[in-house]
This record gives structure tokens, sequence and C-alpha cells, in this order.
């Protein structure tokens, strides 16, 4: 018994530990069971890292060594975008301000071997300009510029972003500087790809508008002062993201390299409104290495869409639900949840949908009190439920009226 006891208090530990990464970092590892079966044809992959997911649901369909501590290396600049872009919509700034390129952010002044936009002072660069060179050629002077901008220096911006990911619940994520360069960003694949997730949810026009952009071209004639405008030099650059090229639907997201990690990237797809998320680190630090980066991409992402589908289904109206005790008899319900889930490619058949309600609700109820769920069944199989809550609050009815359906109640007691 005592070896039972001990079994199950594993069992359950592990579950809470489960249940709590997934709530810590948006994605959620308690697959489904009738996702299950479907899992086990999943690709092997090289790279030391790796989480596919749902960009919609969240729900996890591969991973390896997903908690392992690795440098994101240039998948830094998307949490240098998304602080950008978020003090945009904040109205803080404008994405059509020029900014201006100091001698911390020059191109010459950058680290060795580093990937360069290619900013000089004197230059009239927008920040749309700025992150576009942060997306498709990977600038690290690019990714200064954009730091300035929004800090007084390019320390304190990196506390900015880890602070940002401590808000986004991601507790092993830290950044000491906005371009990738450095071994000291430090991330792991599970968080990286909630983060993607919640990425493209706040800034999906990025992926238009920036990271499925194919050539990068700069300076162009008008970035410069007039007297340079007729030889300005201008350097033409292809995304680095080479799946954008090979893998159908795929509009982003970054890729990334240092010596201390290898290549990294994060890789989305999109078919017929079903999107797919990977993040992949740690693929070799060697010649081909990011040959086998793309291969372990796409071989996730396009094993994703053979077997996998996010499905939608239609809330159907939901009749109010009887109320005893209360001033009124009865209450409108609503669905706590959003009706989508991640499904396997073989279902679709016709959905079985069921209500299923408390019966013996009383007053007095606050609005969103959970009063019974609805479930969707697929071929037998329940595939998604939902919990039903109250639209707004029940009060209790008079005295004489609870007293009446107190004797109803009784006489009705299963």
């Amino acid at each position: 018994m005592a070896k039972k006891n001990a079994v199950l208090i594993l069992f359950f530990t592990y579950f809470s530990l489960c249940l709590a990464a997934a709530q810590e970092t948006g994605i959620n590892f308690i697959v489904p069971p009738f996702l299950a079966p479907f899992l086990e044809s999943a690709p092997q992959i090289t790279s030391e890292a790796a989480v596919l997911i749902d960009a919609e649901t969240g729900v996890v369909l591969f991973s390896k060594n997903p908690h392992g501590e690795i440098p994101p290396a240039s998948l830094t600049k998307l949490m240098t975008m998304h602080l950008v872009m978020s003090a945009a919509q904040a109205g803080k700034l404008s994405l059509d301000d020029v900014i201006p390129i100091t001698q911390e952010s020059w191109a010459r002044r950058q680290p060795p071997r580093s990937s360069l936009m290619f900013l000089a002072p004197g230059q009239i660069v927008t920040m749309r300009g700025i992150l576009l060179g942060l997306a498709v050629s990977s600038g690290n002077d690019a990714a200064v510029a954009a730091a300035l901008r929004l800090a007084p220096s390019v320390a304190g911006f990196a506390e900015m972003m880890t602070a940002e990911a401590r808000r986004l619940g991601m507790s092993k994520t830290r950044f000491t500087e906005p371009s990738g360069i450095s071994e000291y960003n430090i991330t792991t694949a599970a968080e990286f790809a909630a983060f993607c997730k919640l990425y493209i949810a706040l800034h999906p026009q990025s992926l238009n508008e920036y990271h499925s952009v194919p050539v990068f071209a700069f300076p162009l004639p008008e970035n410069l002062p007039p007297a340079l405008r007729d030889n300005p030099g201008t350097i033409v650059q292809y995304n680095r993201n080479a799946l954008l090229r090979t893998i159908e639907g795929c509009d982003g997201l970054k890729t990334g390299y240092i010596d201390e990690a290898g290549y990294s990237i994060a890789v989305t797809a999109m078919r017929e409104g079903t999107r797919f998320l990977a993040v992949i680190l740690g693929a070799p630090a060697s010649p081909g290495g990011d040959r086998i980066r793309d291969r372990d991409g796409a071989a996730l992402i396009n094993w994703a869409f053979e077997n996998f589908k996010t499905v939608r289904p239609e809330i159907p109206p939901i009749a109010p639900v009887r109320i005893w005790k209360g001033k009124e008899n009865s209450v409108e319900v609503e669905a706590a949840g959003k009706a989508v889930y991640t499904s396997p490619a073989s279902f679709g058949g016709n959905l079985t949908v069921i209500v299923e309600t408390d019966a013996r609700l009383c007053a007095p109820l606050p609005l969103g009190y959970t009063v019974g769920h609805i479930s969707f069944f697929d071929m037998h199989t329940e595939v998604l439920r939902i919990p039903l809550v109250t639209g707004r609050q029940c009060e209790q009815g008079s005295f004489l009226k609870r007293i009446w359906h107190s004797i109803l109640l009784w006489f009705r007691r299963p």
C-alpha cells in the first residue's frame, strides 16, 4: 500500500508540475487523450531542443528538451521587436519616427562577425525601416538603434526585455543585450514558443510587413543626405529564413546563430486556417548546421500539417437555465472559453454537441458562476468541453418564494 501511495504521489506531483508549467508558459504540455496516439509518428530531429505547438490553442504536439536553458542567438530580436511594436501600439512612439543613428548603433562599431543592416551616422531611417532591418537582415546595429530609442542605454533596454519576459511568465528567460550575439542571453524552447505564440497574436501584421519580406535593400537614396544620394552604395540582403521559400504557407519568424549555441529558428506557417509554430534551438555549430536546423524545422511543420488541424466549432444557441429561490426563474448563460481545439487531421465528421447544466441551481449567484458545460464529440470522442457561466448576477427572491422553492426541491430530490 505504501508503495502504491508513493506512486500516486509521484504521479500527481508530476501532473501538478506539468500543469504549472503549462500555466506559466502559456502553452499546454498536457495533451488531450484523443491526440496522444497521433503523436507517435513525430519525426526525429537532430537539434538540441525543440517545441512544436498549434499556434492558436497552444497544445504541444512535439517537444525535445523543452526546458533546457540555451542562448536564443538572434531570436532575441523578436523580443526587441515586440517591445518596439508594443510601444507604438501604446502611443509612445510612431513607426514613422526618424531614428538617430549614433556612434553606438553604427555598423562599424558592432562586434566582429555581426549580421548588419549597415547603419551609419547621418542616415535617415524610420523605426519601420529599423524593424525591417531586424527581421530580414537580422542587423545587430538595428537592434542597438531600436534599444536606444526606448531606453537610455543598451543595458537599460536589456533590463526592460528581461522584465517583459517575467511579466509574460517566462521564468528562465533573461537578456543582457538586444541583438542575441551574447551567450548570456538565455531562454528555453518551451518559453520561447509561448512567447512567439503571444507575439503573433499581438502583432499579426508583423508577419506580412516584416518577417516574410524576402529581400531588404539598404541604404536607399532616401536614407541619405541629398549630397550622397547619387551613389548610395545600396546593399541587397535576402531574408535569412530559407524556409520561407521551401515550406508552403511559411511567413516567419526568425533565424539565429552564435558559436556558443549553434543554429536556431522560430518558424511558423499557416494553411487553410491552421497555424503551427516551432522553436528549434541548438542545431550543431558546425558546417551544415544551418541545413540541419532547417531540415528539423521543415520536418516538424510539415508533419504537423499532415496529422493535425485547428477546428473552431460553432456554439449553438443555449437556452436560459432554471434558477430556484431567485427574483427571476431563469438566467442566461454563456460559454466561458473559445470554441477552438486541435484535432487529428483524420477527424472532421459531424460534431455532436451536448449541453449539461445543474438542475438545482439556487440564488444568489454571482456573474460568471459555473452552471454546467457544453461538450463537443467527434466520432463519439469528446474533443472539447467549455464551461457555461451565468451572464449576469442572480439575486435572491422573497422569503415566501424561497420557502416554496425549498419545498418543491425537496420533492424533486433524485
